[in-house]
């Protein structure tokens, strides 16, 4: 009796003892954090007292449950508890092992929630990436070596070593370290990390200009798979009665399952077949080059640049490599998000070498006469094998960022308890509700009637892309960086960042200019895509 006795006294004395001591330090972080930069803010510090206090306090109660299981049963359940001490700490762990945040919440297991919101593997999260970055715009690729020689080759390196940094500087803002120095998520998508670098001041600006930049890339990229599924349907069957928009609104129909998504599981999937899809693309091209290999002219490819479209082959190559929108969910969905640096990694070299051999290996087929989609250069009978599997990749690529889109319309607008204005899509058991469903299907609706009656979309798409592209992808994640981790970056990492931030932002006027240009002309002269 006296052994328990002294255990109780001695564990309410440790709890007290390390209250003042995280909330002293959360003082101190909140100091600093007002002189400048700093790796949390005051408001983050205490969050991180108050989950320690707490973790601490559950620690603590399990223990006292034991002593007095043992006491009333004789230590009958030492085991059982012991687990829950250890499910405890794991939570602190970044390889996703621990249960999920809410699992204290609702009182549902790990295991039951991990099977409501399957994980997913690195294998498959590479996929998702690869076929962010192995995207349609591959093809205009030729296009951007024609007006750039060895500049261009040099560019499509260049870019995929940078985006492959700032997608991981970005994941990396998602993090802090705990006093025992482990890494915690303390962030869960963009916006957080947005929000986080506005406050104090502004808390929640940050997260409104990241949101709309967001919903606007994903939207217009998906308007984009449906314009090109029209487009191509009609260009490889022209003798059929169906115009452009009647092959657009067949290829909508085909997207509507789309609303039924609920995680990224299914959407791996569709990743691994659209994957499949372009591989077949790039034999077919690469082969047919290869059977002119004898007549490529390497003459034509030179150190020059044409300064008028120059920038527009910029936007070309940069857009093909956006994939941060998406990172943040892609990461948190992953079962071992330790292993996002190397998938990461691997996906940009895979992507930067098979990049720079099919632009260069098609430039060096057609030289000047190559054209903005190098599958126009192509024979007529080919060139409509080609095609069907492009309209195949256009629809598989379409539900990785409408499912991006919906889950960042959920977060803003649809969750009951935070400040929104409707209340959340998914009910008690999980199941999508009645308004969920009518914002997915209008979502769908939308980017065909967008599709139809914007007839100079392609321009548009690089006028957008210059703005949001370069900023989601160059100018944010390098400021955030700077910003949340300040003090514990070398030297040479806050040169890498900052270079990034004014190349990016050179890049974003440059590409804005010219696409309002070509904007302004295509208007004048009528030109409808």
């Amino acid at each position: 009796m006296a052994t328990l006795i002294k255990s109780k006294l001695s564990n309410k004395l440790s709890n007290a003892a390390t209250s003042v001591s995280n909330k002293s330090q959360a003082k101190v972080s909140g100091m600093f954090a007002r002189m400048g930069f700093q790796a949390a803010t005051d408001e983050e510090g205490l969050g991180f007292a108050a989950c320690d206090d707490l973790d601490y306090d559950h620690r603590q109660g399990m223990q006292m449950d034991v002593l007095t299981s043992e006491e009333m049963t004789g230590g009958g359940g030492e085991g059982s508890e012991g687990s829950g001490e250890m499910d405890g700490d794991s939570h602190y762990q970044r390889d996703g092992t621990g249960p999920p945040k809410s699992a204290s919440k609702d009182g549902a297991s790990p295991n039951e929630l991990s099977e409501a919101r399957p994980k997913i593997t690195a294998w498959e999260a590479g996929w998702n990436v690869t076929n962010a970055i192995q995207g349609m715009f591959v093809l205009g690729l030729p296009y951007a070596i024609l007006h750039g020689g060895y500049l261009g080759l040099f560019l499509i390196i260049f870019a995929a070593v940078v985006c492959c940094y700032t997608g991981k500087i970005l994941i990396a803002c998602l993090y802090e370290e705990d006093e025992d120095g482990q890494l915690v998520r303390v962030r869960d998508s963009y916006v957080d990390i947005a929000n986080a670098c506005c406050a104090p001041r502004f808390p929640t600006l940050g997260g409104h200009v990241v949101n709309v930049a967001q919903i606007i890339e994903l939207v217009m990229t998906c308007i984009l798979y449906v314009v090109v599924s029209g487009n191509l349907m009609y260009n490889s069957f022209p003798n059929m009665p169906i115009s452009q928009k009647s092959w657009a609104i067949i290829a909508t129909a085909a997207l509507l399952p789309c609303a039924f998504l609920k995680n990224l599981k299914a959407v791996s999937k569709f990743s691994l077949l659209c994957t499949l899809a372009h591989f077949v693309i790039n034999v077919l091209v690469i082969a047919y080059c290869l059977s002119r290999a004898r007549d490529w002219a390497w003459d034509k490819v030179k150190f020059y640049i044409d300064v008028k479209k120059f920038p527009i082959s910029i936007g070309i190559i940069v857009f093909s490599y956006t994939s941060q929108i998406f990172l943040p969910s892609l990461e948190g969905n992953m079962q071992k998000p330790s292993e996002f640096t190397c998938m990461m990694n691997w996906t940009h070299i895979a992507a930067c070498i098979l990049k720079g051999l099919f632009a260069l290996v098609a430039y060096l087929t057609w030289a000047d006469a190559t054209k903005e989609v190098i599958t126009d250069n192509l024979p007529p009978g080919i060139r409509a094998v080609v095609n069907l599997f492009l309209v195949s990749k256009a629809l598989l690529s379409y539900p990785l960022p409408f499912f991006a889109a919906v889950e960042v319309l959920e977060k803003s607008f649809f969750k009951e308890g935070t400040g929104t204005y409707f209340p959340d899509c998914y009910g008690g058991d999980g199941r999508l509700k009645s308004w969920g469903l009518s914002l997915r299907c209008g979502l769908v609706v939308f980017t065909l009637l967008m599709a139809i009656y914007v007839p100079h979309f392609a321009l548009l798409m690089g006028l957008t892309g210059s703005l949001t592209g370069a900023g989601l992808c160059f100018l944010l994640p390098s400021l955030f960086h700077l910003k949340l981790l300040w003090r514990k970056l070398l030297w040479h990492q806050v040169f890498f960042d900052v270079a990034i931030f004014v190349i990016g932002g050179i890049c974003s006027i440059s590409g804005f200019i010219h696409s309002t240009e070509g904007l302004i002309e295509a208007f004048r002269d009528n030109i409808e895509e």
